[in-house]
């Protein structure tokens, strides 16, 4: 890939798109492919096909797809499943037609087995029952696997799909209904410690900037409480590792110029936390003072996601920034509006 190369990042917007897009800006890559929702709907096939016969891309990041948390997941699976089948069966499809030179698909941890051994090789794919709050978006992942291995069979393409684990960052999903852990604990020690300084205009901006407040988290915002507590699901047990968006950015492009082979790869820190200590960590750095308890009512998800990252290390890439470092990058970007 050189500095001159029509790279499409599809998803710029999101998470892992916009990072990437910021990654190879501050390389000085000066052919950068980017297209809003509005503009191109990736779910549409004629549409896809249009925009490549367009633009004609050398280089594809497939950062688009829909995500979300446990509750989000668990609530709209058909949503799920659906329209990540569709983004990267097209892309993908178009891809092949148009003679892309390399594609990377971005999936997800979520596709090894609920009780995969830790850590979580690659081999391990296909081996056990999934998580079942997220199995939905998981078989789509699975599948968008499979597609790039079925070209690259059948048509001798490379298309290349890598599997992160859970990421946060900038541009990160705070709805409060559909966000990951990360960005809604971080959102909820905000807002209560706003609540604590009796700041209630800033938690109506922060509404309208990141979506609404539930029904509940607003009730104990407001309540006679002088500090709040804030509610977290689970038992805080479960051990999650978590990778800076611009770390993932960073490996992505370094795989886009020098892993020549087309199997899967994990990308990832090699390192996991319970997250009771993750939420100890947002509490601090956010500096919130008061409680935070467990909703024990509420599912774990699966009890432990930790990825063997030894093959991405043979490749020569390792994680930079840590998780307090990029906790607080996370929370200062959050912040900031």
């Amino acid at each position: 890939m050189k500095q001159t190369s029509k790279i499409f990042v599809a998803g710029h917007r999101g998470l892992v798109g916009s990072a990437i897009l910021r990654h190879l800006r501050a390389l000085s890559y000066t052919n950068i492919i980017t297209c809003r929702h509005a503009e191109l709907d990736l779910t549409d096939q004629a549409a896809v096909n249009a925009f490549f016969d367009a633009e004609k891309p050398e280089y594809i990041f497939l950062a688009a797809a829909k995500v979300g948390g446990i509750m989000a997941n668990n609530t709209y699976p058909a949503d799920f499943i659906r329209e990540n089948l569709l983004i990267q069966t097209n892309v993908i499809d178009a891809a092949y037609h148009h003679g892309v030179k390399k594609l990377l698909f971005l999936g997800s941890s979520c596709i090894y087995p609920r009780m995969a051994p830790q850590p979580m090789k690659e081999e391990y794919l296909l081996t056990g029952p999934l998580e079942p709050t997220n199995s939905a978006y998981a078989i789509a992942k699975i599948a968008g696997i499979e597609t790039c291995r079925s070209y690259n069979r059948q048509h001798g393409t490379h298309f290349v799909p890598v599997m992160p684990t859970n990421l946060y960052g900038p541009n990160d999903n705070f709805d409060l209904f559909s966000s990951h852990v990360l960005p809604a604990m971080i959102r909820k020690f905000h807002l209560a410690k706003l609540a604590s300084q009796g700041n209630f205009e800033a938690i109506d901006q922060d509404e309208a900037r990141f979506g609404p407040i539930p029904d509940d988290i607003r009730t104990s915002l407001s309540s006679s409480q002088e500090i709040p507590k804030v509610t977290l699901w689970g038992t805080g047990q479960p051990r999650r590792e978590f990778l800076y968006a611009d770390d993932l950015a960073d490996a992505c492009v370094y795989l886009m110029k020098n892993y020549e082979e087309t199997e899967l790869v994990n990308i990832g820190t090699g390192r996991d936390h319970t997250i009771r200590e993750l939420a100890e960590k947002v509490r601090d750095i956010v500096g919130f003072k008061g409680e935070m308890v467990f909703d024990t009512s509420k599912p774990d998800g699966t009890p432990k996601k930790l990825l063997d990252v030894s093959k991405l290390e043979a490749i020569g890439w390792q994680a930079k920034i840590r998780v307090d470092q990029g906790i607080q990058k996370a929370y200062e970007w959050y912040a900031s509006f």
